[in-house]
């Protein structure tokens, strides 16, 4: 089958098109043909090992997994002999951030890892789409104790985690202020938040409206400047590091804080946050942000770069089919 391939963290440039044998199931697994996966920020990371810290979870030397991808949705094709819930011909979707190898034809899943039979009205292209960054976007809501009413700032509202934290925060009751470049005004305006800004027109850290949470889903933020627009016990969380890993030492000094502080989380439960959105997929209330840019399998290298460049518009889709 064909897969994408690398033996070593590595630039995606060096990430190679490689034919390797078809997998077989052990007990615990499904045989699926991957119809549908995603080259996101994850993929980036455990493909180049960088921030190294992900390497404590994808391998210290090299990588577990050689094979790229972390997310899925398509069809079983086989089950191993253990195998209870999942049959044949079930259609599904599925994401390990660790890396799943998922970036090939076929891809051998563990059923004990997050695995979910798709809705029926479902394609596997909005599915997939639902997985990676809804996971994280669900993981930092929930560290922060939001009620209805309460008022959220996100910065990135065009990004993959910040369309989908978009779309949550407004089915909790939330009043959501999203920041995007202008040129997507009207696409995030789709995504329902009460209000948008345009981040070349308004600095949306210099404003008078105060937060009761502010979610940079894009890392492009710090907390020094965001203070001022957080209220007395406001939180703020960034999906990145910070600069010198900032977000780290300043969340562990804010467990000593009963002001405004830094939550950096670390998401876990997936098979819980894919739950959570397969259900407001159902109840109509979630709708994937997807990127206009077609990349083919042979592609993907190309697509890594786009990604690490920052200029994804939601999730990058591949299809397999």
């Amino acid at each position: 089958m064909k897969a994408f391939y690398r033996d070593h963290y590595c630039p995606p440039a060096q990430i190679q098109l490689k034919d390797i044998p078809k997998p077989t199931p052990k007990g615990d697994e499904v045989l699926v043909r991957v119809m549908a996966t995603t080259v996101n920020r994850t993929d980036v990371g455990v493909a180049t090992g960088k921030p190294y810290a992900i390497r404590a979870f994808a391998g210290l030397s090299r990588p577990k997994i050689p094979v790229t991808g972390t997310d899925f949705a398509g069809v079983i094709e086989a089950v191993g002999s253990e195998v209870q819930n999942f049959k044949i011909g079930d259609r599904v979707w599925g994401f390990d951030d660790n890396g799943a190898g998922t970036h090939a034809e076929w891809v051998a899943y563990s059923t004990q890892k997050a695995l979910l039979k798709m809705p029926e009205n479902r394609d596997f292209t909005f599915m997939v789409a639902c997985a990676e960054a809804a996971h994280y976007a669900v993981n930092f809501i929930n560290k922060v104790q939001l009620e209805a009413g309460m008022g959220v700032l996100v910065n990135g509202g065009t990004g993959a985690i910040g369309s989908a934290a978009i779309q949550i925060l407004k089915a909790m009751g939330i009043a959501v202020t999203a920041v995007c470049f202008e040129k997507d005004q009207e696409s995030v305006k789709n995504l329902g938040p009460d209000r948008v800004i345009a981040l070349e027109k308004t600095d949306f850290t210099k404003e008078d409206k105060v937060y009761d949470f502010v979610f940079d889903a894009v890392g492009k933020s710090r907390f020094t400047l965001c203070m001022r627009i957080l209220k007395p016990h406001g939180v703020y969380i960034s999906s990145e590091l910070g600069p010198n890993w900032e977000n780290i030492w300043l969340a562990l000094a804010g467990k000593f804080s009963s002001g405004k502080k830094v939550i950096f989380p670390l998401p876990t439960d997936i098979l819980g946050s894919m739950q959570y959105i397969q259900n407001l997929v159902e109840k109509g209330k979630f709708q994937p942000l997807l990127d206009p840019s077609i990349f083919s399998p042979e592609q993907i290298s190309e697509a890594f770069s786009y990604v690490a460049s920052g200029k994804k518009t939601g999730n990058l889709i591949i299809n397999w089919d």
